[in-house]
Order: C-alpha cells, then structure tokens, then sequence
C-alpha cells in the first residue's frame, strides 16, 4: 500500500484522539500564527471566518495566533489581538462561536513578549522591556530585570486570561512558552542569569513557567486542557537549546506535568529532525515518552522547506506526508500542528484525506496575513 494512500491517511490522520477529555476528531491541529489583523487589539468578523473556515474543512483542533495577556509589558504591536478587556474578549467570543458552528474545537494562545518588545510600542507605549535578567537573545542589558512583585503579575494576567477562555467557551487554552518569549527567557540559561530560586539549573529556571501553569490550572475547571508550548530554538538562535539531554528535559516536563500542563505542543523547525543523538525521536516525540503526556508535533509538515526559506524567497512546494504517517503509526506523538500549508490552503485536510494532493495551494510568502 502507498506510504500516504487515502486508506492510511484516514486510519492514521483521521482517527479521534481525547486530549484531557475534549474529544478531537482527528489529529490535526491548526499552528498557532502571527498575522496581525485585529486593528487596536480586537478581533474582528474577518478573524472568526478565518478560523471557521479551517474548522469548516476538518481541522480537529484550532490553537489561534498568541494573544496578548493583560499586563503592560506584554505586547510590541497594535495589530496584535489582546485576550483581555471587554471589547477584545467580545471579539474572542464571536471567534470561538463561529469555530464551533463549523464543527470545530478551539483554543486560544497566551503571550507575552518578554524582551522582545520594543520600548515605545504599543498597546502601552510607556511599558517598560522586562524579563529574567533584563538581558535580550542577543545577549545585551537592554531591559530591567523582573521582581518578584512583576512575576506575580505576570502570573496573575495568564490565570485570568485562562479563566476568561473557559468562560467565553472555549475549548482549552495554550501557553506560549517557546520562540524566546517571556516564557521561554526564564526557561533558557543564555537569558535567564538570575541567581534567586528563578535561575541556576532547569529546575529553577522551570520555576516562572510551572507558576503560570499551576495558576491557570487553579483558574479553570478541573476538565479544561491546558497545553503548553515550548521549543529549543529561538528566533535568530536556531542552535539554542533549553534541555542539553533527555534528563534535563524529563526534568522540565515533569514540573509542568506537576503544575497541571496536559499537552506538550514541541515546537520544531522541522519535524522529522532527531531532537537527541542515538534516537530518531524527533522533540515531541522524546516529550511523550519522557512526561507520559499527550504531545503535539510541527515542523514543515506537507511543504519542502522551513519557515525561514520561504522569507528568503523559495517556495514552498508541496510533499507528501509518508514520513509524518510513519511515525504517528508508531505513536511517537499523538497531534500534529499544521502552520503553513492551512494558511495557505484552508482545505489542506479535506484535500489530503480525499488523496487529492495535485490540488493543494503551495505556500509562499505573500499569502501570509492572509484572510482565506
């Protein structure tokens, strides 16, 4: 049989999966994707059939763009959307409505910035850049290390956040905690120089993100997943590593786990990548073997190349997906998030289920921001 024939793809693609309770049916997920187009934070009609329409088309489970949560540091754009404040929030409940009369699952992303933000950026022009250290993925000082008093409001903005996405009726939510975000500074040494119990080893610099994870847990109801997304790259630090070995990374998930994390979204450049030497496995799937989680895998899934070569000028040309069936066969991971192939043809699973591939939209650069 075809490594990718109609048959395989609906016996493995196609099959239901329950993360923390929420029934999914299939195992496609909708990458989380910046596209600011929610002018003065608010996400409009266009941003909720934007997301219906994915969902219209058999996506089993839609993560949205990251938000920003409420705290004044947290964002760099005005075009961002906010998951705070009543006309943002309004805004996300027409959103996730529209998603589930399409027959769709959705859940928001949470985001802050962290040293990434630029100082005079809105939505608070006078925010100040903070993070662990005050220290950027460039390495300068260039920001004010966070006190304990701005990591309990930091902490205090993502479990309100996570309370407000249940009451607005969605269906989980995830934390960003990858990419060199906030999140992600406290979680790798290069940024994270602190010498109180946020620093030093994986444990303490695990410690602001099992915070944040524990506090959402706290916030909703015992059922309501939470997912949290990480990665070992950063933008500009593609070598980077948070977890140097499996045991560090074990260590990682399992305080998460602890704190109440119910997925693991492993956020990879490529996803048929080995993530440690003398193993295939790619980061998801070291993830679920090492929390015993559900885990969800990304990476250049159904397109010949990565992200960054498309913004170099090559395009993006459609592949088959045997290798990603291969290895959801063999349960190495439970999801996959697909981030470009959806932005560029919403129909991507339809397409791929009916073994219509000839007919799908490659991906170029041009199509990001896009309303399809």
């Amino acid at each position: 049989m075809p490594t990718n024939s109609v048959e395989r793809v609906r016996d493995i693609l196609v099959r239901p999966f329950s993360l923390a309770g929420l029934t999914l049916p299939n195992r496609v997920v909708m990458a989380p994707m910046t596209r600011e187009f929610s002018p003065g934070g608010v996400p409009g009609e266009d941003v909720a059939q934007y997301y219906a329409r994915r969902a219209a088309a058999g996506v089993g489970l839609i993560i949205t763009e990251g938000a920003y949560v409420g705290h004044d540091s947290a964002g760099n754009s005005a075009r961002v959307p906010h998951f705070y404040g009543d006309e943002a929030l309004v805004g996300w409940s027409a959103v996730a409505e529209a998603v589930h009369r399409a027959g769709g699952r959705i859940m928001p992303q949470l985001w802050h910035v962290g040293m990434d933000r630029t100082a005079g950026n809105p939505p608070v022009p006078d925010a100040p850049r903070i993070g662990p250290s005050g220290i950027a993925l460039d390495g300068t000082k260039s920001g004010r290390e966070m006190t304990h008093a701005d990591i309990d409001d930091v902490v205090a903005a993502y479990a309100t956040a996570a309370a407000s996405a249940e009451a607005l009726g969605f269906d989980g939510v995830e934390i960003h905690g990858g990419h060199g975000y906030l999140v992600d500074q406290f979680l790798w040494a290069h940024t994270n120089r602190r010498t109180d119990a946020y620093g030093g080893d994986i444990v303490g610099r695990s410690r602001f993100a099992a915070q944040i994870v524990a506090a959402c847990r706290q916030s909703v109801s015992a059922g309501f997943p939470i997912s949290f997304r990480f990665s070992q790259w950063k933008m500009n630090h593609y070598q980077a590593r948070v977890a140097e070995t499996p045991q560090e990374l074990q260590t990682m998930l399992g305080l998460l786990t602890d704190a109440g994390a119910d997925a693991f979204h492993c956020s990879t450049r490529r996803f048929h990548l080995p993530e440690f030497e003398g193993s295939h496995l790619n980061l998801a799937g070291w993830a679920k073997k090492l929390s015993g989680k559900p885990s969800i895998s990304v990476g250049s899934v159904g397109l010949s190349n990565e992200f960054l070569q498309v913004f170099q000028g090559e395009q993006a040309e459609v592949t088959g997906i045997g290798e990603l069936l291969d290895r959801m066969e063999r349960d190495e991971f439970d999801l996959v998030a697909v981030g470009r192939a959806l932005l560029g043809d919403p129909e991507w699973l339809e397409k791929v289920r009916a073994g219509r591939v000839e007919d799908l939209t490659p991906f170029h650069a041009g199509l990001v921001g896009s309303l399809n």
